[in-house]
């Protein structure tokens, strides 16, 4: 992972994530961590965003291809959509550990929160739709017909 500071357009820092094939990366609102996706490698890296290192790799359930991340406004959970496994991972940033993966979709890879946090979405690629899924309750309530392949979704806010 590389940092850039933007004003002076210069590479002030490279991190080693630990996994192979980083994909997304997410701040917490406070910016004080970035987590980082590794697809090959089913791990999210932690890096302190203030010192530029590696805090910790987090391992995610077997089987699970990380691409996607969201954050959570009030930065208490992190959500990765782990594209082959078929699943989203929920991380408590708190933490930095796994509390709950529910399946939602055939391969899941772009992944967005409503502004409210209530519900998290997923674009399922292969399966031709999207997820929606209660925050509260970890329940996928609907599918949303997408067209071929969608890869992201995005949220007005």
């Amino acid at each position: 992972m590389t940092v850039v500071d933007v004003a002076s357009r210069k590479v002030v820092a490279t991190i080693v994530t630990g996994g192979k094939q980083p994909r997304s990366v997410g701040f917490l609102p406070d910016g004080s961590k970035a987590y980082v996706t590794n697809e090959t490698t089913g791990t999210v890296s932690v890096i302190d965003a203030a010192t530029h290192t590696l805090r910790d790799t987090i391992a995610l359930p077997a089987g699970s291809r990380p691409m996607g991340i969201a954050v959570s406004r009030d930065g208490q959970r992190v959500y990765v959509s782990n594209g082959r496994g078929g699943t989203v991972s929920v991380i408590d940033a708190a933490h930095d550990s796994v509390i709950d993966t529910v399946q939602v979709g055939v391969r899941p890879w772009g992944i967005a929160l409503s502004s409210d946090g209530r519900w998290l979405y997923t674009a399922n690629g292969p399966g031709n739709d999207v997820s929606v899924m209660d925050t509260r309750t970890m329940d996928v309530v609907h599918r949303i017909p997408a067209g071929r392949s969608p890869w992201g979704v995005a949220i007005r806010r």
